[in-house]
């Protein structure tokens, strides 16, 4: 092949060459990758109301009415099935309200559509589990007698233990002077919870981010680990308070309404 390739023409020669590569070019850019595509995706307010129920239903203790919002974030992202080629990410990557994201990063479980929702149903009980646990412990309740009902049917994963904390401690004692955590604003955030009020990583922030100015807030609550990535792209007119604890989530908004002490920035 080599000798027949060197009495053809040299413009010829590089073309026949470049036809393996052109043809492997073009598979690539049609082959389905392991990735999934994201960008920015609903916001719901737990203090409000999801298809006409309350977000946030809690008996055995008296509540609050409450003023201003505390706004869940999500992404949408593309299913697990989908084709995702080449093209598809190559344009995702010089997006700014698109991200690329390995598959596996957003789809954990794999398997099919069905299980995955099961598996994100899970993870959005067990947040709301933590989140109730997290906002008795931290007011001193007893989760024997307050009864805690968290409704959000239509999103999964663990994202909104946070704000779902937050939500609760607000609908109970606000910011334990009579007044609101949000201070009448429209706070977004996202994070996940732990029992003992730990705050920790999601992904997907600087999406997040869009989504929560998009829907109107000025604040967002970002756990700390992922300041760098919420200033990416960071909305205009968007203030990120970095929290560790769900303890430092609730003094950063009272130091905010109150404008008293110092708010944590990224």
């Amino acid at each position: 092949m080599i000798s027949r390739l060197s009495r053809l023409p040299r413009s010829r020669a590089v073309a026949v060459c470049a036809a393996p590569v052109v043809a492997l070019l073009a598979a690539a850019a049609f082959a389905p990758l392991p990735f999934s595509l994201a960008q920015p995706g609903l916001t719901a307010d737990v203090l409000g109301e999801k298809k006409g129920a309350p977000v946030i239903t809690i008996d055995g203790a008296a509540t609050r009415e409450t003023s201003g919002q505390l706004r869940m974030t999500t992404i949408e992202a593309t299913g697990y099935e989908a084709r995702v080629g080449l093209t598809d990410v190559l344009d995702g990557w010089f997006r700014t309200d698109r991200a690329v994201m390995p598959r596996d990063s957003v789809y954990p479980s794999g398997g099919d559509a069905e299980e995955i929702a099961r598996y994100n149903q899970a993870e959005m009980k067990e947040s709301q589990d933590l989140a109730t646990r997290a906002a008795l412990s931290y007011l001193g309740e007893d989760g024997d007698d307050v009864e805690v009902t968290l409704e959000m049917s239509d999103v999964g994963g663990p994202s909104a233990g946070l704000l779902f904390a937050l939500g609760i401690i607000d609908k109970l004692d606000g910011d334990g002077r009579g007044g609101d955590l949000t201070g009448g604003r429209v706070i977004a955030g996202t994070g996940t919870i732990d029992t003992d009020g730990t705050v920790g990583p999601v992904g997907g922030v600087p999406l997040k981010t869009q989504a929560a100015r998009r829907d109107g807030a000025t604040v967002f609550l970002v756990p700390r680990a992922e300041c760098s990535d919420a200033q990416s792209n960071l909305p205009d007119g968007l203030r990120l308070i970095p929290v560790t604890t769900l303890k430092g989530a609730v003094s950063s908004l009272v130091a905010l309404e109150k404008g008293e002490g110092s708010v944590p920035s990224c």
